[in-house]
């Protein structure tokens, strides 16, 4: 008996749903960027006190580790052999006054009498030569008193600004001498307060190089605004402002110095602190972000899925550049108007028809966040120039 093969044949399976997934169209737009640096911070103004005699030290006078004032005296050394010095060139002075005195009358008896032809020409050159040495005595004696009276000036030592206090690096009683054991304290001022940061030499050239071609635009005069962040994640009230950049690479490092200026009114920064410093004010034109999620990683390269107009995914090498935020910035790869698929990317298949269930919208562009694999475009901003 004949047998219908066909009719045992099973039912074919209904073809699978459309993948659901979100899309964002590709868009260029200026878009500010933070770069963020390891920084530390200095003051502006530290001073060694030193003692500039050599003496014993009498006492400190101030409080080590405190806030000390302009004018405020720091320590005292034994001031008695430098009065000691001072009377002597005050009597040494009066010695060579009197000797003026005396050769300025004699200088006056003379000349009437060359006048009557009763002494000799040479007598009244000798007069008068007599009298300048002792104007000249008299000058050098004076000189003396002042050294004397400055040696003893210097007994008070005094600090010449406002700052915080270090340690006493010699105790009372010790005997100091101004070349070698002189260095007495440091006093280190706060406000304002330096904030100092580097830039390698790769990274300098990179920026340099992206401002050349126009992807990249620094403030007009490199007006960068700085931020701190403390090691607790605070962020310092006060917004800084680029004063210096080194003109030369360090030869131990290779990197470029850029430092700071922070107002620093209660005095809450302290020299040595590691700190972030954030620089704001670069922009990157005409950039495209897309999501961190929408970028995926090959066996090679970073790709994206972007939608055709049938709705179908092709896969397409990517490059990127820094983070921003939950944002990759993408160099080359993509085109403004572009579709690419952000969330879903994971189970999409190539030349599969997709259901595109929502849009992504795009980050705005007025909240810049610091970038995640770039330091600090912000100082090589100041060294592209």
């Amino acid at each position: 008996m004949p047998v219908c093969v066909a009719c045992n044949k099973p039912a074919a399976l209904p073809a699978p749903p459309p993948m659901e997934v979100t899309v964002m169209q590709i868009t260029q737009r200026d878009t500010p960027v933070e770069f963020e640096f390891t920084a530390q911070t200095q003051s502006s103004r530290e001073v060694e006190i030193r003692a500039r005699v050599d003496g014993f030290l009498d006492r400190r006078v101030y409080t080590e580790g405190q806030m000390v004032h302009v004018g405020q005296t720091l320590f005292l050394m034994d001031p008695k052999p430098f009065e000691a010095a001072l009377q002597t060139a005050k009597g040494e002075l009066a010695q060579q006054q009197a000797r003026l005195g005396v050769t300025k009358e004699n200088l006056a008896r003379v000349i009437p009498l060359v006048a009557q032809n009763a002494v000799s020409q040479k007598d009244l050159d000798d007069a008068r030569g007599r009298e300048k040495e002792a104007e000249a005595a008299v000058i050098a004696a004076k000189g003396q008193v002042q050294v004397a009276q400055l040696n003893l000036s210097y007994t008070t030592i005094k600090s010449p600004l406002k700052g915080l206090s270090s340690f006493a690096r010699q105790q009372d009683g010790s005997y100091v001498t101004a070349s070698a054991t002189g260095w007495l304290t440091s006093i280190y001022q706060l406000d304002p307060m330096w904030v100092n940061f580097s830039i390698s030499e790769n990274e300098m050239l990179g920026y340099r190089d992206q401002v050349n071609k126009g992807r990249l635009r620094f403030p007009a005069n490199n007006d960068f605004e700085v931020t701190l962040v403390l090691a607790d994640g605070t962020v310092f009230p006060s917004r800084g402002r680029i004063n210096f950049a080194n003109p030369a690479f360090s030869s131990e490092t290779g990197t470029f110095l850029v430092r700071a200026v922070f107002a620093n009114p209660d005095d809450s920064l302290r020299p040595g602190q590691f700190v972030r410093a954030r620089v704001a004010g670069a922009v990157r034109v005409n950039a495209i972000l897309v999501p961190q999620r929408a970028v995926l990683q090959g066996a090679k390269s970073h790709f994206v899925w972007v939608v055709d107009n049938n709705s179908k995914a092709h896969q397409r090498v990517v490059e990127t550049g820094e983070w921003h935020g939950d944002d990759w910035f993408i160099t080359q790869g993509l085109q403004a108007g572009e579709r690419i698929v952000v969330d879903g990317s994971l189970r999409v298949v190539a030349d599969t028809p997709l259901k595109i269930v929502g849009a992504a919208a795009p980050r705005p562009v007025s909240e810049p966040t610091p970038g995640g694999t770039a330091p600090a475009s912000g100082s090589s901003n100041v060294a592209a120039n």
